[in-house]
């Protein structure tokens, strides 16, 4: 019986990866929550996709909690790098706890997540319950989108946040307590199976920023592997590393739509399917065009 199976005695080794981007004012804090997160020694590795000769910083930081620091030549985005940083992983490492490094894990919740990734095989990604600074929950564990709850969550959410759709997609069911099966787990912070990241690559390189995570949660479950929402780890984002700027604003959520029409055009491929493909990319460049008009005002 496998060690997933029946955990055994030996320690699982645990890998912490992370993204710097300029992102020096967030990661200490950080970094220094992950030594607090587990009882299990951890290599924790920094990929860095801003350097300059002014991020000496987030090397220093990198280097006094242990962990190593990856600069990277290009900023190719957030899947990119975190691939890059799980690449110089030496095989011993069962476990890579992926994260943002506006998060701060509470004590303890690596562990957490461990006991539950380690209850069975078929278990290939566990996320905690993610809350924001103001302490509510944020819906980190959602259904995989389709045609009717992913077009009805993007058009109708903000205006009608009650609508079906979006709690159809969000998932969120008596507060986001109870552990559960879900189609994609956030990747602002989730542990994935090492034996499954090699096995499909890791991320998918052409999603530059956003849906990289849901892209990952589609093909765990393509391999009839699950993604458990373990709600008694629990972590806190930050979000102080978000955008700020009218213009980066506008930018952001039309590479947050361009994601999605990538995303659905993958999963409803083929010729059939072009009238499908043609009203999604509609849809979505009308809502992106809404969403930035809004932003600018």
């Amino acid at each position: 019986m496998s060690n997933a199976q029946n955990p055994s005695s030996r320690t699982p080794r645990v890998a912490v990866v992370t993204v710097s981007y300029g992102s020096d004012d967030v990661l200490g804090p950080f970094l220094a929550s992950v030594v607090e997160a587990s009882q299990v020694p951890l290599q924790i590795v920094v990929a860095d996709n801003k350097p300059s000769p002014d991020s000496g910083m987030v090397a220093d930081l990198a280097r006094d909690a242990g962990a190593t620091y990856l600069p990277l030549p290009s900023n190719r985005g957030y899947g990119h790098a975190i691939n890059e940083a799980v690449r110089s992983l030496g095989p011993e490492i069962d476990w890579v706890v992926i994260s943002n490094p506006d998060v701060t894990l509470n004590r303890g919740s690596i562990d957490v997540l461990l006991d539950a990734g380690r209850f069975t095989a078929s278990i290939a990604a566990v996320g905690p319950r993610i809350l924001s600074a103001d302490g509510q929950v944020y819906p980190s564990a959602r259904t995989v989108p389709s045609l009717r709850s992913g077009v009805g969550h993007a058009i109708f959410a903000n205006v009608w946040p009650a609508n079906p759709w979006t709690r159809t997609y969000r998932r969120e069911t008596d507060g986001d307590v109870i552990r559960r099966d879900a189609g994609w787990l956030s990747g602002a912070c989730l542990m994935v199976r090492r034996s499954v990241l090699d096995e499909l690559n890791g991320f998918d390189e052409s999603y530059f920023m956003y849906f990289e995570d849901v892209d990952l949660g589609y093909r765990i479950g393509k391999l009839g592997l699950r993604n458990v929402y373990e709600p008694a780890a629990i972590v806190v984002h930050t979000g102080a590393h978000s955008t700020s700027t009218r213009d980066e604003s506008a930018r952001m959520i039309k590479a947050h739509h361009d994601s999605a029409q990538k995303f659905l055009f993958k999963k409803y491929s083929g010729a059939v399917l072009w009238p499908v493909r043609f009203a999604l990319k509609v849809g979505l460049g009308l809502r992106s065009a809404i969403e930035s008009r809004r932003s600018s005002r």
